[in-house]
């Protein structure tokens, strides 16, 4: 009996509570409740700041709430005053105010979901303090009654009737000490070196006063030195409205690299140190046990190696790739005469200009222009035709205004254009030195600096360009970058190569850092329907992976081989060592017109999914038009590279703004990733240089076989079965008729003229593919019908049936 009723009580209380969780679970019910307290703050400070001016004057007289003739002051009304009178003038004084903080700052909480343990400590820490605070002012307020309260005021006198002024003076100090005791953590030791440290600033302030104001005059000389001297090189002389130029090649100011030199060596050097101690200790509180097995693991065979395998593996030399002759001549005369004819230009707009700098790079140089006060940026930028005219040179880009510099940029070519070699990007230390996952060095920029970009943070790449602007060169780039940087057992490719003869140099490293289907003669592939299978093959591959990363409890690929490297994964529960994969697709565009969705699904599935498991696509297409790259595509691709385009409309296509269309070829390219634009000379290789890489991995010793993708077959790719005649579908024959009329095999056909829907329609195909009406599947041609005519069908039905 005593069961029963523990039951029924708990029956009667549970749908009480589940009710309220319920309703504060609901984000609505949150988001609801937030607003409110944080409105109802705004409303009682309103009323409580009112109250500090109008209290006398609403408690004069007598105020009815109900009675409509009656009338405060207070700027929130009857409600107001009456809310205010209870919590400053009977409660706890000026204290008060702390109340409408606390309801702001829960129902900032509740809004953006923080914990209720936040909320919880908050209230009760002001709380405390509005207490403590309202027994101050009565302790220093005896007469006003506003400043601490009734509840202050009678506190204050009760306490003083056992412990004297003095003695409440003590509680007050001991209570303040003791909250920031517990609240900051504070002890004697931080008192002490606060009194150190002042003693110390004393001393210096007393004996570097000499010191400090000589240092001033010399810094105020300096700095008078330095003025002048930018002055002269960069500002222009107004009188005689000829500007002066000089060419900067990477210019810093020493006493701004020791002043951040300074700050760094502050900042950076003491929380490093105290959060390796904190995170050591972490460790060996929690995971000691784990730590000592993967310990003794290492320890005996020692961390995994993944490229043992190929242990003696080369990396590729820099004497395979061809040097240039890389030093920019800089051409005096061709620089004072473009910066002449950019001022006359602006001079007949009436636009001033109150600097000019130049910065010569490889193939294009950058004139920053800093315009008088008073005009307009847009004024400036609409001149580009006519600057371009005056100049007489082609691909001229304004910049107005270049990020992060404050100035108006226009982009010149130079008549002398200076190539850049792969050699020279691969033997330079910014790619030598980078602990990028994917490193791709691209080219040098205008200032000739080395651009070097990790494929794994973009996380994929689409190229465009026009033919023979130097997209290939690029693709070859990329995977010559990432060939004499990383392993065969750390990155493979997938190369997709519609056109048959851009990448078919890399045959040769097949077995090396190339991956494809098991039943696949070629690694590159060319077929279309092949080019569907690998791309759902890779969508199975990257499922595969989200898996193994499930069941390692990690969020990435980089964590996953860490943790496996340090032998804390178990190989016989499937763990393996996850290679990167590459995906480049050298003509998108005609894959798109060959397989439409089949090729679009797939790709958009894997740039929204495979960042995280180390899949990585380039795509690269010569017709960069909204047909080719949809608007699924573009949201899924940050990076992207765009060389020479014929029209604006294709450059923002490409990189959503113009730009493209004034670039002047032969590798001249924008890069984006998703912030500012920035205009490369993208490096060169040549064929005979691929050749060369290529041999060089091909003659070493590779792996058995190359990697293999995981199976796939198609869905819809047809059946070789034998359908029973009896189980034919009633409207076969109908079907049938209408297929050899229309001479098109298609599920679609038969849903418009029979009014079928699309699996009765394909099961429809099917039985007539098994009868050998119509062919296989073609992906999205129709199929082939082989029966000519009506009799023709009617004469092979007959001779099923015999």
């Amino acid at each position: 009996m005593a069961k029963k009723k523990k039951t029924t009580v708990k029956k009667a209380k549970t749908p009480r509570f589940q009710g309220l969780k319920s309703f504060f679970k609901n984000r609505q019910a949150q988001t609801v409740f937030g607003f409110f307290l944080v409105l109802f703050s705004v409303f009682l400070f309103a009323a409580f700041i009112s109250f500090l001016f109008s209290w006398k004057a609403d408690q004069s007289e007598l105020m009815e709430f109900t009675n409509r003739s009656s009338s405060v002051k207070n700027l929130l009304g009857k409600i107001g005053h009456t809310f205010s009178n209870f919590f400053i003038y009977k409660g706890f004084g000026v204290a008060a105010f702390i109340i409408p903080i606390l309801l702001f700052l829960s129902g900032m909480y509740i809004l953006f979901q923080v914990s209720l343990k936040k909320i919880r400590k908050s209230w009760f820490w002001g709380l405390l303090g509005m207490l403590w605070f309202a027994i101050l002012f009565g302790f220093f307020a005896i007469n006003d009654s506003l400043l601490s309260g009734i509840v202050g005021f009678e506190l204050n006198d009760y306490l003083q009737q056992f412990l004297g002024r003095t003695g409440i003076a003590l509680l007050l100090l001991f209570s303040l000490l003791a909250y920031l005791a517990i609240r900051f953590k504070l002890n004697a030791n931080h008192i002490s070196s606060l009194f150190k440290k002042k003693e110390k600033l004393i001393t210096d302030d007393s004996t570097g006063d000499i010191i400090e104001e000589t240092s001033t005059q010399e810094n105020t000389n300096i700095e008078l030195d330095a003025v002048s001297e930018t002055k002269s090189e960069f500002e222009m002389s107004v009188e005689d409205l000829k500007p002066t130029i000089s060419n900067y090649l990477g210019k810093k100011d020493e006493k701004v690299k020791e002043k951040e030199d300074l700050t760094l060596d502050i900042e950076l050097k003491k929380p490093e140190e105290t959060e390796v101690k904190i995170d050591v200790e972490k460790i060996v509180e929690e995971d000691h046990e784990t730590k000592n097995l993967s310990d003794k693991l290492v320890k005996d065979f020692g961390e995994f190696d993944p490229t043992l395998d190929l242990g003696n593996y080369k990396f590729p030399t820099l004497n395979l790739l061809r040097e240039f002759n890389e030093s920019i001549s800089i051409n005096q005369e061709e620089l004072e005469a473009n910066k002449n004819k950019i001022v006359e230009t602006l001079n007949n707009y009436k636009i001033g200009i109150a600097k000019i700098k130049a910065t010569v790079g490889p193939t294009v140089t950058l004139y920053e222009i800093v315009p008088e006060a008073g005009v307009r940026i847009s004024k400036i930028k609409n001149l580009e035709d006519d600057i371009a005219l005056s100049l007489a040179a082609l691909g001229i880009r304004i910049i107005a205004p270049i990020p992060g510099r404050g100035t108006i940029g226009i982009e010149v070519p130079n008549k002398n254009a200076t190539m850049v070699s792969m050699k020279s990007m691969i033997s330079s230390s910014k790619f030598q030195k980078s602990e990028m996952e994917l490193p791709i060095a691209f080219g040098k920029t205008i200032s000739n600096e080395s651009f070097v970009v990790d494929l794994a943070k973009m996380p994929h790449l689409l190229m465009a360009g026009a033919t023979g602007q130097g997209k290939s060169v690029g693709l070859n780039v990329v995977l010559t970058s990432l060939l004499y940087k990383k392993h065969p057992a750390e990155v493979k490719f997938v190369l997709v190569d519609p056109k048959k003869v851009e990448l078919t140099l890399f045959n040769k490293i097949e077995r090396h850092y190339l991956a494809k289907l098991p039943d696949s003669e070629e690694a590159i592939i060319t077929d279309t329907t092949k080019v569907v299978n690998t791309l759902n093959s890779l969508c199975i591959e990257m499922d595969a992976r989200y898996d193994l990363l499930k069941d390692a409890m990690v969020r990435n690929i980089k964590e996953y081989n860490t943790k496996f490297k340090a032998r804390k994964l178990n190989p016989e529960n499937g763990h393996k060592f996850l290679p990167y994969i590459v995906l480049v697709i050298d003509e998108f565009a005609d894959l798109i017109m060959t397989a439409g969705k089949e090729v679009e699904t797939p790709i958009a599935r894997l740039a929204q999914l495979a960042r995280a498991i180390g899949i990585h696509l380039i795509v690269a297409t010569q017709r960069p038009s909204v047909n080719v790259i949809t608007g699924i595509i573009k949201a899924n691709f940050p990076a992207r590279v765009a060389f020479r385009v014929t029209s604006k409309i294709d450059s923002r296509t490409i990189l959503d703004s113009g730009g493209a269309d004034q670039l002047i070829g032969k590798g001249d390219m924008l890069f984006t990733n998703g912030n500012e634009m920035v205009r490369i000379q993208c490096a060169f290789v040549d064929t005979p240089e691929i050749e060369k890489i290529t041999d060089f991995i091909g003659s070493q010793r590779a792996y058995p076989e190359a990697y293999l993708l995981p199976e796939y077959s198609g869905e819809e790719s047809g059946t070789s079965l034998d359908i029973d005649i009896n189980d034919r579908d009633s409207l076969f024959k109908d079907a049938a008729l209408v297929i050899v009329n229309a001479q098109q095999g298609s599920a679609s056909l038969l849903q418009r003229k029979l009014k079928l829907g699309y699996n009765r329609a394909g099961r429809i195909i099917d039985q007539l593919e098994a009868a050998g009406i119509v062919g296989h599947f073609e992906g999205s041609k129709a199929r082939q019908v082989y029966v000519p005519d009506e009799m023709a069908l009617n004469q092979l039905l007959e001779n099923e049936k015999k």
